[in-house]
């Protein structure tokens, strides 16, 4: 069985915690946040192999600076942060070897033809299609060519676009696929995650769906997971206040934790279907449900009231929603307070 098939089999969800650029340009960080996220019990470490050189021109001009509006990193040139935020390709083999004695699955977003070659000969177990990548058939197609699982986020995609990567994943011998549902925006507002979209991925391509999620904290992804998702993707840093360029949207591997048990617990809360009366752990809860108490010595002949008769716990009486159909009605023998109330006890009703 690949990694992707055990890690979807498992009864937890699959969590990727995204290493990106919260290393810093420190390998020494990079291993570190690797030890944290290992002890969190996320199964995986995803990377992102590139270099500025892949992914666009060292230019000043305009088209190649982010929007001066943007919230993290705005009027920053494209390569200055690219180069920034990039994980050295001389990190790589100790990087994953560093996850893999940590007992974490280790794989990465490749970005160029390079980026594949390099993560073959890490043996390489998946790769992950970024969203912006999602529109690069061409890079699909190779990284397809490598017959592993192939992760593909869909942030800005349009239905048709997915059809289209997944198809050129396919054609190009890609047998494992999973989608991710995603927002690419850092950090994405809650009221951006259009979490129904995970249905409609699922039920339009018949493949596992996830949730790569840049919202700050956790309660996007566990409602995700709530709702089907299979995977959770998250960025991971040792210390937001390190001011790295991805921080903003990171969890710290405290977060990373509560993640890890809060989507496995949502995972168990839907696994099984409907049902309704005492179910199993209910059952001495359901013993103490009320019914009808004697509360007071009677004699044979008094009345049933609210000063002889009473709902409360423990079970045992009759039914509290008998009430009317014993009120008023006479106690045919002498009863002792503290004796649950049977129709044995009453005779005629009284006048």
């Amino acid at each position: 069985m690949s990694d992707v098939g055990r890690l979807l089999d498992g009864g937890a969800p699959w969590i990727i915690a995204e290493l990106s650029a919260n290393h810093d340009g420190s390998l020494q960080r990079a291993l570190d946040t690797i030890d944290a996220i290992a002890a969190t019990g996320a199964q995986t470490v995803k990377f992102q192999t590139y270099r500025a050189e892949s992914m666009t021109v060292d230019s000043d001009r305009p088209p190649f600076r982010i929007s001066d509006d943007h919230g993290l990193w705005g009027g920053r040139r494209l390569f200055d942060l690219y180069r920034e935020a990039g994980t050295p390709y001389e990190w790589h083999a100790q990087l994953f070897a560093h996850a893999r004695d940590r007992g974490l699955v280790p794989f990465s977003s490749p970005f160029d033809a390079g980026a594949v070659e390099l993560l073959e000969g890490l043996d390489c177990s998946i790769y992950k299609i970024a969203s912006a990548e999602l529109v690069d058939l061409p890079l699909i197609r190779l990284v397809a060519s490598t017959g592993k699982p192939v992760v593909l986020s869909t942030g800005m995609a349009t239905l048709a676009e997915v059809e289209a990567a997944l198809s050129a994943a396919r054609g190009a011998g890609a047998t494992e696929l999973v989608l991710l549902s995603c927002t690419a925006a850092y950090p994405a507002d809650p009221a951006q995650s259009h979490l129904a979209n995970i249905a409609v991925l699922r039920e339009a391509f018949g493949v596992p769906v996830g949730l790569s999620d840049h919202t700050p904290g956790i309660g996007v992804p566990v409602a995700a997971v709530a709702l089907g998702a299979v995977a959770v993707e998250k960025h991971v840093t040792l210390g937001r206040d390190g001011g790295g360029v991805d921080s903003a949207f990171s969890l710290e591997p405290a977060e990373l934790a509560d993640l890890v048990r809060e989507c496995t617990a949502a995972r168990a809360a839907v696994a099984t279907g409907p049902r309704f009366g005492v179910r199993p752990g209910e059952e001495e809860t359901a013993r103490l449900r009320r019914s009808l108490w004697v509360v007071a010595d009677v004699a044979a002949g008094d009345v049933v009231g609210p000063e002889t008769v009473r709902a409360l716990r423990p079970g045992g009486g009759l039914p509290p929603a008998r009430w009317d159909d014993v009120v008023g009605r006479t106690f045919a023998r002498p009863v002792a307070a503290g004796t649950p109330l049977g129709w044995d006890a009453l005779g005629a009703a009284g006048a």
